[in-house]
Parts: C-alpha cells; structure tokens; sequence
C-alpha cells in the first residue's frame, strides 16, 4: 500500500512537471532564466558524494573553493531504479549554508529518452528549494561492461538520451552540462552534438595535476576540467575530485521554491558497509551507547547499556560496530562488547595474571612485532573503559613480544617487562612487511573469514596476487576502479585486507579502499 501511495505521488508530481514545463514558467520563451549572470572569471570546485563521508562544509568554504558539484543520485545499473545519493540533501543543505555556490550531477543508465527525461525531473523535484548555481550535468559511465543495461547501445543512442536529459533540465530552468572523460568524449559519444548546445566537463588524470598541468590535452570545447580523483581539500577526510572551471557566476542563485527545505542530517553509515541483522544483544560488561558508529570526537556517549539491558541489534558493520535499537531511538556500539547471549554472566569471564576481569580470549602466539607507524599500549584491550589507561607508545622500529591474539583485533604484548595490549592492525612483524608474510612454498598464510558480497573501489585500489605491499613475490594484477564490481569472498579483519574473484582470479587488496557496490 505504501509503495502505490509512492507511485501515485510521483505520478502526480510528474504531471506537475510536465504542466510548468508546458506552460514555460520556469524557462520563459527559451533557455532557463536566471537571476545571475555568468562571467569569465576561472573558478575552483570539487565534485562530492557519500564517498566523501560527512563534510565540514564551512572548512571547506574557508579554504577557498568557489563550488561544489553534489551528486543527487544515480539509476541502478541493473535494476534500474533511481535512488538518491544518501547525503545529497545534507550536501546541498550544509553547502548552501556555507555560502559555496552549488551544483549538482546525476549518474544515468537511462536506456531510453523517455528514462532520461523521468531521471530530469526527479533531478527538478529534489534540487527545486537548493540554491543550484552552476549547471546540472548528466553523468553516464560503464556502458560497456556487460552486467551493464546501457551494453551494446549506439553512440546516437546514447547520445540522444544524454540530450533528452539536457533538454529537460533546461526547459525545467537549470543550466546543463555533459561529463564524460577524455577518452569517452573523443571515442564513444556524439560529443559534437552535445558541444553544440551545453557544456563538457572532461576528466583527465594528468601524472602531475594542475597548475603544474596547465591545461587538459583535450582538443574539443570544454568549460569544466575534473584534473585529479585523489585531491584533498579542508574539511573532506577522503580524497575528493578537484575541478577547475573557466566560468564563474557574479552571485547565488536562489532556489526555484523558496518554501525552506526540512533540516536533515548527515549519513553516518556512508563509508561503512552494514548487514542487517535482527536479533537481541546486551553488554557483556557495559559498553557506550553512541551518536555515530565512531569514537572520534564529533561522537556523543548518548547512553552505557550495561549487563543484563537488552537492545535489538538490526545491523552489524564489517568495521566492528552495531547499530542498535534502544528505547525507540537508534545507536551504535562497539560489536565486540555485546554478546546474544542474554544470561551472559559477567563475572564468570575468565580471570586474568593479575585478577582482572579481562574478558578479551587470545590465542598464543610469540612473535617480536612493531608499530606500522605509532600506536598505543594499554592497560586493557579496550578502547572505551573508563579505567583504561595508556602506558606509553609504540613506535616503528620499537619492539614488543606479541603474546596473543584475538578475534575482535587485539594483542597482548610484553613491552619493557610489562603486559599490555595495543590494536593488532596496527602492528606489523618487527623487520618484516606491514603486509601478510607468506611462506616460501606460495600458500596464502593469511585466515580469511568467508563472506560473499559485491564491492568495488571507493576511488581506486590495485588487485595483488598476495595479500601484501611489500613481498617481492607480490605483483599488481589489475587495478579497479569506482564502479567497477567484483566479489569480494573474504576478509581479515586485523590485517586490513580482502580476497576478490576478478576475471576468474582469486586476487587480494587493502579492504579500507573498498566500499559497497550500489
């Protein structure tokens, strides 16, 4: 019933669309009508998705950047359905505060024109009350991969879907724009077509990226230049496109529906990827109850769930985290302190050398370790107990006696003569690699929990032959890049790496340059 209501509404948005689009009052007689004007003025943005995770907009803002290209969403490349990118709204919103002109970008796998113009005006109907500045470009990638529902369209095809989209978002009062990279422009769309009547925003990786590049090698018109996919900028924590655009706008344009849109909130789950569970937890001791799945600053301690206390858990993360019902509300907790064992007794746990109850189990092992760079020694293997303390640091090239390991990511270490724990994939064999070692007879000595899931890279990620960077027996196989879809079929949780079938191969890379497929 909910999903007819959906269709109806839609339905009758659409109608409205398609009367203002008649009637000509967003467009007038021609193209959109605007209460700014362009200029010549070369200016300096980034494009930005859930990938970049929750941006510090204003940071953003004083580090000088003039824009900002907010991806909306994107049609399934399989199912074909639209769905909005989950901080789209927050983007816009957070962006539009910070006085950053916006634009914004939609990723197509329209397979018809009357799909792309369908894909325009949802694009109309979320940006509608966003101040939307630069223009909206159309976005359309992966059309020759074979799972892809593009496979096997025309160039001219193509090509008159791009059109359809840009005509529509032009009649409903936006300035459009074609991106595509350079080698597609040149080789797989009608580009003269579209060049004649909107602008091209190319992307180009040069080795050294501008301003040591001045320009891009593109022969054809362009107005927007994607020139890095591994920028960094104030206020984003992940690498970010960097534009440059030989435009600029003498001011903000206002929103089209100047009814203010509803406040929301950042996804908080963007860069992670959660399995839904349903199933009921308590702490095992006590653990924090928390705003976001992180212990990082920006994190509140909203409630400690102790013992006995039982919360539905709908949702566990490959990073160790719970999202947790609780008294109606939504929180996050550390996986490794809840147990499903609702008559779990803690004062049962096993007892440690000095009669403390660390509850932590850890396989013996005897290994010399060192830091991957720096990491803390603790007094427990924990990292939210209040009656934790820090007894020093590791650094590179100092050696600790790996004693254990656990299976929620802990060591226990003697270091000068003193027992402590430290977080294991931090560490590294001491004189070793930071990778996995593997034995001379070629067997992956590295354990891999077994999963079975579709990812593909957050920007880029090389596929290895062994689960490591620095053994000589180890070579780069491929390289895959955002969008490309592989699956993953294991993952060591303490080492940081995954395996992945790739073209028939069984290859590994570094789990953390992994996101979920879409």
């Amino acid at each position: 019933m909910k999903q007819k209501k959906e269709n109806t509404a839609w339905r009758f948005f659409a109608a409205v669309l398609s009367l203002i689009m008649l009637l000509g009052l967003f467009t007038g007689c021609g193209g959109p009508s605007r209460a700014t004007k362009q200029t010549e003025q070369t200016t300096f943005g980034v494009d930005v998705a859930r990938y970049q995770a929750t941006i510090n907009w204003q940071s953003l803002a004083q580090s000088g950047i003039d824009f900002a290209m907010v991806r909306l969403g994107y049609r399934g490349s399989s199912d074909g359905v639209i769905k909005e990118d989950s901080n789209a709204r927050y983007n816009l919103q957070e962006g539009s505060k910070a006085g950053i002109k916006l634009g914004a970008y939609f990723f197509s796998t329209a397979t018809s024109e009357e799909e792309a113009v369908e894909e325009a005006q949802w694009v109309a109907a979320l940006i509608s009350q966003y101040p939307i500045t630069y223009p909206v470009a159309y976005d359309c990638e992966g059309f020759r991969e074979t799972d892809s529902r593009q496979y096997g369209m025309s160039a001219e095809a193509r090509t008159d879907i791009a059109l359809a989209f840009l005509k529509t978002m032009e009649k409903l009062g936006y300035e459009g724009m074609f991106y595509a990279s350079k080698n597609e422009l040149e080789t797989q769309w009608e580009t003269e077509r579209i060049a004649k009547h909107y602008k091209i925003w190319v992307a180009q990786y040069p080795e050294e990226p501008y301003p040591a590049t001045p320009q891009s090698s593109y022969t054809g018109t362009h107005h927007m230049w994607q020139y890095t996919k591994e920028g960094m900028a104030e206020g984003i924590s992940q690498n970010v496109d960097l534009n440059v655009a030989y435009f600029g706008y003498d001011g903000i344009e206002p929103a089209k529906d100047q009814t203010p849109p509803e406040e929301v909130g950042p996804d908080v789950e963007a860069m992670m990827h959660f399995t839904e569970t349903d199933e009921q937890v308590t702490a095992k001791v006590e653990t924090n109850l928390r705003s976001i799945p992180s212990q990082d600053t920006d994190s509140q301690v909203l409630y400690t769930l102790q013992n006995g206390e039982v919360a539905q858990r709908v949702a566990v993360s490959d990073s160790g985290w719970s999202k947790l019902l609780f008294n109606g509300e939504t929180y996050y907790a550390v996986t490794s302190y809840l147990t499903t064992d609702l008559d779990y007794d803690p004062d049962a746990a096993p007892v440690s050398e000095d009669g403390g109850s660390i509850q932590t189990q850890f396989a013996e092992v005897n290994q010399q370790v060192t830091a991957k760079d720096v990491v803390n020694l603790r007094s427990l293997p924990s990292v939210e107990r209040e009656d934790v303390q820090i007894l020093g640091q590791l650094e590179n090239g100092d050696v600790a006696t790996c004693i254990g390991i656990s299976e929620n990511g802990w060591s226990k270490l003697i270091y000068n003569g003193q027992t402590c724990y430290a977080v294991t994939s931090y560490l590294t064999e001491a004189g070793g690699s930071t990778g996995a070692s593997q034995p001379e007879d070629g067997e992956i000595r590295t354990q891999f929990e077994e999963v079975n899931e579709r990812v593909t890279a957050k920007v880029e990620v090389n596929l290895r032959s062994l689960p490591s960077v620095d053994n000589p027996d180890c070579v780069v196989v491929a390289t895959i890049k955002n969008g490309d879809v592989v699956t993953r079929t294991g993952i060591n949780r303490d080492l940081g790496w995954s395996r992945v079938d790739y073209n028939g191969q069984t290859l590994y890379c570094i789990s953390s340059y992994l996101t979920e497929a879409e």
